[in-house]
């Protein structure tokens, strides 16, 4: 880049001084022609107003006057203070009819054509400067105003000459103080513009230093000066020093980053597109021993090891590719009863990483997931199968007596019952844990809720003697999912009336409110269970009583079911015998 040559003549100080004087005279001389103008304009006005003045005098004279008599008029005006006063009267068709100068004015040409006659006409009044006189020769200032009334234009006019000249010349003495006064704000903007060149210099020598990483004079800010410049110099340096630290920091983190991807339970290994490695962690290392069963003394090693061969293929066909996206590719190793699940990424610049994760533990999940639902399969498979078996005994003995018929259709109906509250029950789980975050809250009222399960089940509680305390306030409000609630108390209900026994009582309450959550009790006066089973009771299809359970058409998914309703209202639960007798179920609901 070509540097002009006044950038390199003279210094930044000189040019910010020139550039600012210039400026600065540019204005100066601006400023004197419009004040040179200005005020040869009012003294013009000046004379204008005394002339005016006295045409006015002169028309009241006039007007006193019951003739025009030339002799009286012209003994008038040489009574004026003023000797080259010149007066003229002219009509409005331009005919001169008085001169006071000239005793043969009727034989003076017309004025019509006069620039101060014609202002007259035109405004009411008019003037003319150093115009030269067709009559009697010579230049004067003339001055007119027109009056209807009269019927003509007074004129007055005074002659050019060396003393009217001096009047209306201006006054030099403003010129002299715009001088001195340029000259000491010359003196300002010097000492102004040498202050702001230094203080730029010093931002510069510092910019300088920051760009190749030198070490910064920590009183640097002192050379500053205390104005707005200097804030800004202040606040660029804090701003860099805040900048280092950062970087500082920045590089700490890195450090922390590094070290968490040193011992992070994940196998991770960074390569550019050479396959030189960038950063490759210990497990990484250890995975990959393991799975080539052998040390690796370099990590190139590991793109010829054979269980890597889909990663290996997969890089060497994108390496090339100009795509912008990021592209994966993901393998599963199953090696020595150990599985791994490894991922390539490729990055936009063709450098690539390569993760490795123990997927045992998961898979070994997985396989006990496969086993919950087989227990499932066979939770179904005994209603369905009774079923088959009631009803291929009724198909194949068309001669059964009424009785049994009966009797096998019962226990069918009684199955196929059981089997829908087990699907219902299984549904109702899987929606509360896949979905969670699905649930609407609405404000529900415990007491009716409750009182209506009490009275969905009256018949099975007059049947076991079972009496019933709904002592939950009228007004108890909470922020919930009906649905869901109703299937705590609901469940809780259920299981009391088919394990609790007969001629007992059940009793509901809310002892506490805390200021997050409520707190509930659900008890009963039956006949408790064992304190060995208290910890299992909300495992699924967990039974007390395997055979008197399935006799009573329970699903054991109940109480599971109530737990994970209570935790989806951020509470918790827990069972318990009391001292006098029965089973007390405690758990507590979220306000929120």
């Amino acid at each position: 880049m070509r540097i002009p040559f006044f950038d390199q003549v003279l210094s930044f100080s000189q040019r910010l001084f020139f550039s600012v004087i210039t400026l600065f005279l540019a204005f100066v001389i601006c400023f004197l022609a419009f004040q040179y103008r200005r005020e040869k304009e009012y003294k013009v006005e000046l004379l204008n107003t005394q002339l005016q003045f006295y045409n006015k005098q002169l028309s009241e004279f006039i007007v006193q006057q019951d003739t025009l008599d030339i002799n009286t008029l012209r003994n008038h005006v040489r009574s004026y203070q003023q000797k080259d006063l010149r007066v003229t009267l002219i009509e409005p068709t331009g005919k001169v009819i008085f001169d006071n100068l000239r005793m043969d004015a009727d034989q003076f040409k017309n004025h019509l054509s006069r620039t101060e006659i014609k202002r007259a006409l035109q405004q009411g009044s008019g003037y003319a400067i150093h115009r030269l006189s067709e009559s009697i020769g010579g230049e004067f200032f003339y001055s007119a105003r027109y009056y209807p009334e009269l019927g003509m234009i007074i004129r007055s006019a005074l002659p050019y000459n060396v003393s009217l000249i001096q009047s209306l010349s201006t006054d030099p003495h403003y010129i002299w103080f715009a001088f001195i006064i340029s000259l000491v704000l010359i003196c300002m903007f010097y000492s102004l513009t040498h202050k702001l060149s230094m203080s730029i210099t010093h931002l510069q020598q510092f910019a300088l230093k920051a760009d190749r990483n030198e070490p910064i004079d920590p009183n640097i800010q002192k050379s500053f000066p205390k104005n707005e410049l200097g804030e800004i110099s202040t606040h660029i340096i804090q701003i860099y020093h805040r900048l280092h630290r950062t970087k500082e920091a920045l590089y700490i983190e890195r450090e922390k980053l590094i070290t968490h991807l040193q011992i992070s339970h994940e196998g991770l290994g960074v390569f550019t597109k050479e396959k030189e490695e960038i950063l490759v962690n210990l497990l990484f290392k250890q995975y990959m021993n393991f799975i080539s069963d052998k040390n690796l003394n370099h990590m190139k090693e590991i793109f010829s090891v054979p269980e890597l061969e889909p990663i290996t293929t997969f890089i060497a066909n994108n390496q090339e590719q100009s795509n912008k996206e990021v592209r994966r590719k993901s393998l599963e190793i199953d090696k020595d009863g150990r599985i791994f699940a490894l991922e390539c990424i490729i990055f936009q610049d063709h450098s690539f990483e390569i993760s490795i994760n123990d997927v045992t533990q998961e898979t070994e999940q997985a396989r006990i997931k496969k086993q919950l639902t087989q227990n499932i399969a066979h939770e179904l498979k005994t209603p369905v199968s009774s079923i088959q078996g009631y009803l291929e005994t009724i198909v194949n003995n068309p001669d059964l007596s009424r009785e049994k018929l009966n009797q096998f259709l019962s226990r069918s109906y009684a199955q196929s019952n059981r089997l829908t509250h087990l699907l219902s029950d299984i549904s109702l789980l899987t929606r509360m844990e896949e979905a969670p975050s699905m649930s609407e809250k609405e404000s529900v009222n415990l007491h009716q809720m409750v009182q209506n399960i009490f009275n969905e089940v009256a018949l099975q509680l007059e049947e076991k003697h079972i009496q019933v305390q709904n002592l939950l306030s009228n007004d108890l409000q909470i922020q919930g999912n009906p649905s869901l609630l109703y299937s705590i108390f609901r469940n809780l209900t259920d299981n009391a009336i088919a394990y609790a026994g007969t001629h007992i009582q059940i009793t509901i309450r809310c002892f506490r409110q805390g200021e997050k959550f409520y707190y509930f009790s659900f008890a009963d006066t039956g006949i408790g269970v064992s304190p060995e089973h208290l910890g299992r009771l909300f495992e699924r299809f967990y039974r007390v009583d395997k055979g008197r359970s399935r006799k009573l058409g329970g699903t054991g998914l109940g109480l599971a079911i109530v737990k994970n309703a209570v935790l989806l209202h951020k509470g918790s639960i827990f069972a318990k015998n009391n001292p006098e007798g029965g089973l007390e179920f405690i758990f507590t609901l979220s306000k929120e």
